[in-house]
């Protein structure tokens, strides 16, 4: 028996949208997305210029990440197809917890999207049994930090992630209640 996989399955799904791993396809909307003025200013530049750019992303990033520990961005879309961002849980080298990511196109900010997609995204981590799930925001960046409340992460301290990278605000789950 011929058995096909599916390029389209979502490893979450919430009320709204529809997570899945990305893939070479969507190198076009990463080119975009990571071109934004929001991305870049909040999260960086990471040097994706074209469509190559793109898929070398793709493939050592998130692709690499999928492989290696079962887990990764993914990119959000709504219902119907439309890709608006890219949400999941990331392992970096320089932090020892996993972190939720996620980033918007900016015509979908202010519509619940991150919040939506990063609270499914914890319970998955969770429910993977990940232990401490993190995230890290940029001091500025007050809507991401919006978001981390709101899915029950609180601001711990400042880090920087490497010896001359930026400072960042670093949030943790909350204690349980009764516990400081």
């Amino acid at each position: 028996m011929n058995v096909s996989v599916d390029a389209h399955v979502n490893v979450l799904v919430t009320a709204r949208l529809n997570l899945r791993e990305l893939r070479l396809g969507d190198a076009a909307f990463i080119l975009q997305l990571l071109n934004e003025d929001g991305f870049l200013r909040f999260i960086g530049d990471k040097g994706v210029r074209t469509l190559a750019d793109a898929r070398e992303y793709i493939l050592k990033g998130p692709m690499d990440s999928y492989r290696r520990h079962g887990f990764g961005l993914y990119l959000t879309s709504l219902r119907d197809g439309t890709p608006i961002g890219i949400c999941g849980l990331v392992k970096r080298a320089t932090l020892p917890d996993v972190d939720v990511g996620f980033a918007f196109l900016t015509q979908h900010w202010s519509k619940g999207y991150a919040s939506e997609s990063a609270a499914a995204v914890l319970q998955r981590g969770r429910e993977l049994g990940l232990g401490r799930i993190v995230a890290i925001t940029s001091p500025e960046n007050l809507g991401s930090m919006a978001v981390l409340a709101k899915i029950g992460l609180r601001l711990e301290r400042s880090i920087q992630l490497t010896r001359d990278g930026p400072a960042l605000n670093l949030f943790g789950p909350r204690p349980p209640p009764g516990r400081a």
